[in-house]
């Protein structure tokens, strides 16, 4: 038959019993070395009172006197029982140098010789410890005897008193129970104290046990560090009390984060409206330096009560990338849907003439179109090299003609050679980004507004430019920007649009993103010409990896206020003159 196993103790159980068991063998020892203590003490109490006793009785002149006399036991004997009746001493002996008793308890032992030596009292020298005579085991003391009872005087004898260490046994007997009772005292309001700490603990571990514990924190870990998502829990006053290393590679942070509110970190005020819950819903966009994250948070509850909160982070950047080029292959697609709609109308037209018989006057249509597209066209190929860029600027202006408005190309444009992929990427993101801002702002203007493209690479100069650099500048003839949006607008969620479904106000988001993640920076300025009133937007590019632009004088940096003539972005070429692009006039 299987015997069952005995069920283990529970963590409350263990706490408490190891908790009694320490205090009680805490207790024991203390006990028994308080008894020592205790025991000790009487002996060198007892010893010191005996000793008092033989030197009072040593100091009586008549005792030391005696001793001349022809019956010192007439005289010695009776003061000496006074003395011992007094003190209740269990003996108290005078005796000469010899060891002859003078004085006793038994009368009949006066005149006999002593039970124990002298010692060193027979040669004038005091002595006290424990002996066994005729009165049993005691603890005594030996003086010697004076003729004047003075320290000077003749030795005479000595003086022997002696108290019995049973006494010493009773009253450590009589003391037993109180320092038993002591410490069983403080062992039961100790074990209460064990019992209340051990429910303490329970409450705080939630009534799990340890072995529960060990299942749970190494499902955590293993939860923590297997998934690939971000994830952070903060407390109610906001301080991290944990963070992965996927969020701490997300958000930037430093390696001993927890335990420290994450305001002092230094995060993007952003994020910290979505850690708080100011900012609440589901998948919020946060931009966290060159990285686009979707938060996710969720409030935890222990027992009815807020305890803090628990966020994820995914990070969605390559795909907000991809998507940004996926919407580039739109645009063209756009732009030839719009060409070939364009194209066909005036198939049609010619059709129409040729069967009217207006065979001249379609041939000098078909003329003018082949010109006006071959210009429009070589205008782009000549200024731009890359394939790329170019066929994004022919389906901007397909597009453009499309809405009623047009797309020109700055004469400034220059691109002479083919843009590495990663720069090239970001660059058709900018673009695409601020052309399409531009025409919305000039659809919302009326038709007959129009939109110009400036991109020119800058070949690095030293000491002023560290980096071949990329400048697109978008102007349009739009309403322009309100003097306090200038900064606000590249903010994520910033949108003077309504919101027709989808994530509105990321693009100028993703622009600043991606020009500051290259070292770069991107600005916007309101101008006013005549009637005419618009907006510039300029954004730098430098082709490398990382580094800020050099500083100088007045740094023009992302959301430039409206009117500020900044020089710290703009290229060599720009400060010494070169004319600004078509159609408009300089900064005002």
């Amino acid at each position: 038959m299987r015997v069952p196993r005995p069920r283990p103790l529970s963590l409350t159980g263990s706490l408490f019993v190891g908790y009694a068991t320490l205090l009680a063998l805490a207790l024991a020892a203390t006990g028994a070395l308080w008894i020592a203590q205790f025991d000790r003490e009487l002996d060198r109490q007892y010893a010191e009172r005996v000793l008092t006793i033989a030197r009072s009785v040593a100091a009586i002149p008549e005792v030391g006197g005696a001793m001349d006399t022809p019956d010192p036991a007439a005289v010695i004997s009776p003061r000496a029982e006074a003395v011992r009746e007094a003190t209740r001493a269990e003996y108290i002996v005078v005796a000469t140098t010899d060891g002859i008793r003078m004085s006793h308890t038994d009368r009949e032992l006066i005149g006999e010789l002593v039970s124990t030596p002298p010692g060193p009292a027979a040669d004038g020298e005091e002595w006290s410890g424990v002996e066994t005579g005729t009165r049993g085991t005691t603890v005594r003391a030996k003086v010697p005897l004076t003729h004047d009872g003075t320290a000077g005087g003749r030795l005479v004898g000595y003086v022997s008193v002696g108290i019995l260490t049973s006494e010493i046994d009773t009253e450590v007997n009589n003391a037993l129970p109180s320092i038993l009772g002591t410490t069983v005292a403080v062992l039961v309001l100790g074990g209460a104290g064990a019992f209340v700490l051990s429910r303490r603990v329970r409450a705080k571990t939630h009534g799990l046990e340890p072995a529960e514990i060990t299942a749970l924190l190494e499902g955590r870990e293993a939860l923590l560090y297997a998934v690939r998502e971000g994830v952070l829990a903060v407390d109610t006053e906001g301080r991290v009390t944990l963070l992965n290393p996927p969020a701490r590679r997300m958000l930037g942070l430093p390696e001993d984060s927890e335990g420290r509110p994450l305001a002092e970190l230094g995060p993007a005020d952003r994020l910290l409206d979505v850690v708080s819950g100011a900012d609440p819903g589901e998948d919020r966009i946060v931009l966290v330096g060159a990285r686009i994250l979707v938060c996710n948070r969720m409030p935890v509850r222990v027992k009815g009560r807020a305890a803090g909160a628990v966020v994820t982070f995914r990070d969605r950047t390559e795909l907000d990338r991809l998507t940004g080029e996926l919407d580039g292959a739109r645009t063209v697609t756009r732009g030839l849907r719009a060409q070939s709609h364009e194209y066909a109308n005036r198939i049609h037209t010619v059709a129409g003439m040729l069967e009217l018989g207006a065979v001249d006057e379609a041939r000098e249509y078909l003329t003018d179109l082949s010109a006006a597209h071959a210009l429009t066209s070589g205008e782009i190929s000549r200024s731009v090299a890359d394939p790329a860029v170019a066929a994004l600027a022919l389906a901007k202006s397909a597009q453009a003609s499309e809405r009623g408005s047009e797309l020109r190309l700055s004469p400034m444009t220059q691109v002479p050679e083919r843009l590495r992929g990663a720069l090239r990427d970001d660059v058709l993101l900018v673009v695409g980004n601020l052309v399409d801002n531009a025409l919305d702002a000039v659809a919302e203007s009326g038709p007959g507004g129009w939109v110009e493209l400036l991109v020119r690479t800058h070949p690095a100069v030293p000491a002023q430019l560290p980096h071949d650099l990329v400048e697109v500048r978008v102007t349009d003839s739009g309403r322009g920007v309100a003097g306090g949006l200038a900064e606000e607008i590249f903010e994520y969620g910033f949108t003077t649009k309504v919101s027709r479904g989808g994530t509105r106000g990321l693009g100028l988001a993703l622009v600043r993103q991606v020009c500051e993640s290259r070292g770069g920076t991107v600005g916007v300025e309101v101008l006013t010409q005549g009637n005419e009133e618009g907006a510039v937007f300029t954004a730098y590019l430098p082709d490398a990896e990382s580094g800020p632009l050099p500083d100088t004088e007045s740094g023009t940096s992302h959301g430039a206020r409206p009117g500020a003539a900044g020089t710290a972005a703009v290229p060599p070429a720009r400060r010494e003159g070169a004319p600004e692009p078509h159609g408009r006039a300089g900064r005002g």
